[in-house]
């Protein structure tokens, strides 16, 4: 007997009190990201999201939805990793239910947890979550440690949610180029191009948290810029969240120019590894020097990692204790 093939039903979600970019993402990555996991058609129209499909689908489908905007509302972030886990939800059985959203909630509960476009990201360990939150405190947090500790990732992840949430206008990002004397000289292209591949790392960061043509788009309009240090001279940046990486490798007068850059609505975050110094041995790193003198200063923080905050594979951890002993 030829088997009834299962009749469709037609469903809608308005888009109520949200902005249907966060739900759907940018270029509607969201919803594309959607519908791959269902057999319905989900279509956004104007004010709401269109569902044709099986009754049992369509229904799942509407709850998912209803779930992701009541998180909007209340969070308003959305992330592919939320995404995932309320796809879960709908599909799964009722005790797999209940387990995933207790995660899901003990995850986006804590008082650190950072959302960004593309992912959410919570401190893993006591240091981190210190640091998160002296961010929020102070103007000025220098944060000193070793390679894998999450120092970078996690300034640019606060710059990131400051910038999306109206605390500020825009993010600089910013590196000293330790080589640009003799060796930079002889790399192809003018001085920015030859640069480029210091600030590498600090590009990555930005591409893991929010879409890359998102990303171009912000440092087209200069609302995200990414520079050497040499390019902060003679400027005053306000309204801004400034990000110095590898401070280590500035010299005492390249920190003090940096520092006084500081502008009204302005954070700045300085990153370093005491043990990586690049400079030649006639400086004093930038980094050691501001340690001692601005400890005493009201409004600025320092916050030490040390290898028990290193969050890449447990190998690193081993290779920065295997450098710290004595040979």
């Amino acid at each position: 007997m030829e088997k009834k093939e299962e009749s469709l039903i037609k469903l809608s979600v308005p888009f109520k009190g949200i902005d249907p970019l966060k739900l759907l993402g940018f270029q509607d990555e969201y919803l594309n990201y959607i519908s791959k996991f269902f057999g319905s058609q989900i279509i956004a129209r104007k004010d709401r999201i269109r569902i044709l499909g099986p009754k049992e689908e369509a229904y799942k489908i509407r709850e998912l939805f209803l779930n992701l905007m009541r998180h909007i509302k209340k969070n308003n972030f959305l992330t592919k990793e939320l995404i995932n886990e309320e796809i879960t939800l709908v599909k799964g059985e009722k005790e797999l239910k209940e387990e995933k959203n207790e995660k899901l909630k003990e995850k986006i509960k804590s008082d650190y947890t950072i959302a960004t476009p593309k992912k959410i990201i919570t401190p893993q360990t006591k240091h981190q979550e210190e640091y998160l939150k002296a961010i929020d405190e102070a103007d000025i947090v220098i944060c000193i440690g070793p390679a894998g500790t999450g120092k970078t990732y996690l300034a640019v992840a606060k710059a990131v949610s400051y910038l999306l949430n109206g605390k500020v206008a825009r993010i600089i990002l910013t590196r000293p180029a330790v080589e640009a004397g003799e060796q930079l000289g002889y790399l192809p292209g003018d001085f920015k191009e030859k640069v480029a591949p210091y600030l590498r790392p600090l590009y990555d960061a930005l591409y893991d948290m929010m879409p890359i043509e998102k990303v171009k788009r912000m440092i087209e309009e200069e609302i995200i810029e990414i520079a050497p240090l040499a390019y902060m001279r003679g400027r005053t940046l306000s309204d801004a969240f400034i990000i110095l990486d590898e401070g280590q490798n500035t010299t005492k007068t390249q920190m003090k120019m940096f520092l006084t850059r500081l502008g009204w609505n302005s954070k700045a975050v300085v990153t370093g590894d005491v043990t990586q110094i690049d400079l030649s041995s006639k400086y004093t790193s930038g980094l050691i020097d501001c340690e001692k003198r601005l400890k005493d200063i009201k409004g600025i923080k320092i916050i030490y990692f040390d290898k028990g905050d290193v969050t890449r594979p447990a190998i690193v951890s081993e290779i920065i204790k295997a450098y710290e002993e004595e040979i």
